[in-house]
């Protein structure tokens, strides 16, 4: 019987209060609060889903080629990467390109589960 491989999953665990939803996101090196559900939300972007698809579909070897398949400026893009690496969702492969050192995002999670404690 084949080996399956291994699932990466991330839990972001919010829970209801007087104030609204306390969050917290689980499963990578250390768990990240959020006073705010705003910072998951911002991970939970249209553009982000952009970038987490490419990376699992095309592995685009640097950060400047995943903006050229964007069509987005690279600034912007490189703040939504090193948001998805802050929160466990990607991280940095250096790989060599002729003279240069390049860092290659690769994605490391292949799951995003939302549980709401009401």
């Amino acid at each position: 019987m084949a080996d399956k491989k291994r699932e990466k999953t991330r839990y972001a665990d919010l829970d209801v209060s007087e104030e609204g939803f306390v969050s917290r996101l689980i499963g990578s090196k250390k768990s990240h609060d959020f006073s705010d559900v705003q910072l998951l939300r911002n991970i939970l972007s249209k553009e982000k889903s952009r970038i987490l698809h490419l990376l699992k579909t095309k592995k685009p070897k640097s950060i400047y080629e995943l903006a050229k398949m964007l069509k987005r400026d690279l600034k912007s893009v490189r703040n939504d990467i090193k948001a998805l690496e802050r929160f466990g969702f990607i991280e940095f492969h250096s790989i060599k390109t002729g003279k240069r050192k390049a860092l290659m995002p690769v994605l490391i999670v292949d799951k995003l589960q939302i549980i709401i404690n009401v």
